[in-house]
């Protein structure tokens, strides 16, 4: 039987769904408000996915210059980064204005690199995951492309409100990761 608290792929699939949440939000309400079709969906979602995917390797480049400096408390390093960024999103998604404009060029490149910057920060996390760096981006491109042309499709056709849920859930689904990091390395030595 696969004991799934030591699967580094299980983590890295909740880290990328968690990530990809606000992108996700923002996807749903851009299918809200301007209604787009497949080809744009698909760019929307490239989009975010290959800012997402990109943006952990700086965090994670961070991270392996000083491992030995923060080797003793990089699961308090994990578990406040991705705590501060869940509860981030768990605000944004209870307090949001709701206002979306249609994204296209730079707005959508913006909106790309200011969702992705709390995968930077998560980026740091990844050498405490267990997982392969390059694996990891992928994933977490791959999940967010395809979350946020999901989203600009059901955005078009339910509208806006499940974006600012699906954002809380995100945040508090990156919240419950940091959490088990520091369980696993507090407690079991992981």
């Amino acid at each position: 039987m696969i004991d799934w608290a030591h699967f580094p792929y299980f983590s890295l699939a909740a880290l990328s769904i968690g990530l990809a949440m606000d992108a996700f939000a923002v996807s749903v309400a851009q299918g809200a408000c301007c209604r787009p079709g497949m080809g744009n969906a698909a760019r929307i979602g490239l989009a975010f996915g290959v800012a997402q995917g990109l943006m952990p390797l700086g965090g994670w480049a961070l991270g392996t210059t000083f491992d030995e400096t923060i080797r003793d408390f990089d699961h308090w390093v994990a578990f406040v980064l991705l705590a501060v960024l869940g509860a981030k999103m768990v605000r944004e998604g209870l307090h949001g204005d709701g206002e979306a404009q249609p994204l296209f060029g730079w707005g959508l490149l913006s909106a790309a690199v200011a969702t992705s910057v709390d995968a930077a920060a998560a980026g740091i996390t990844l050498p405490v995951l267990g997982a392969p760096v390059l694996l990891a981006c992928a994933t977490i491109g791959l999940v967010t492309a395809a979350l946020c042309f999901a989203g600009v499709l059901i955005g078009a056709v339910s509208g806006a409100r499940i974006g600012r849920k699906a954002e809380i859930a995100g945040g508090l689904l990156l919240i419950a990761i940091g959490a088990k990091i520091w369980v696993e390395h507090q407690f079991f030595g992981g």
